[in-house]
């Protein structure tokens, strides 16, 4: 398979379908990928943040392993989008920095604990990931649960599918 550049584009894993496989490499992503030392900065970057009213970010071992493997990846959508039109993704913790309270405030509706994975477009949503690995998007318009793991919740993402909503606005 040739990619549009011309260079030829290594075989696809079975871990991802072929779109999501190509976004994800396009970003810089191969399978193995695991940056523990900017994960690791990530997590003392958020274990020590506090916000100006107290609020802190959890930082757990699913949301530090997501960070290894796809932190610092800006993954744009190969086509327009299943049901929905795909974002453009940033996964890097820090962008959910000053959402610590949002973030608590929805880990304690969904009885567990949330630490910040990334964004959608230019800060429109705030992904997030729970200690179990299941991944939801927040915006302005409520909450939304991507997938039971980071591999599902970036073929939601990537394809354009339309996610469950939790909560309105």
């Amino acid at each position: 398979m040739v990619h549009q550049s011309g260079h030829p584009r290594p075989h696809t894993s079975t871990r991802f379908s072929v779109p999501v496989d190509a976004a994800l490499r396009d970003a810089g992503w191969r399978p193995g990928r695991w940056e523990m030392e900017q994960a690791e900065e990530w997590a003392d970057i958020l274990g020590t943040h506090i916000t100006p009213a107290g609020h802190r970010l959890s930082v757990f071992p699913a949301a530090v392993e997501a960070w290894a493997e796809f932190g610092g990846l800006r993954i744009t959508a190969p086509g327009p989008g299943r049901q929905i039109a795909p974002a453009a993704l940033r996964i890097d913790p820090t962008a959910g920095l000053h959402h610590a309270r949002t973030l608590a405030d929805l880990g304690r509706s969904l009885e567990t604990e949330l630490s910040p994975l990334g964004e959608e477009g230019e800060g429109q949503a705030v992904l997030a990931i729970d200690s179990e690995g299941r991944v939801y998007s927040v915006d302005h318009t409520g909450d939304w649960y991507l997938g039971p793991d980071i591999d599902q919740a970036l073929k939601t993402l990537i394809t354009g599918l339309e996610p469950a909503r939790l909560t309105s606005p």
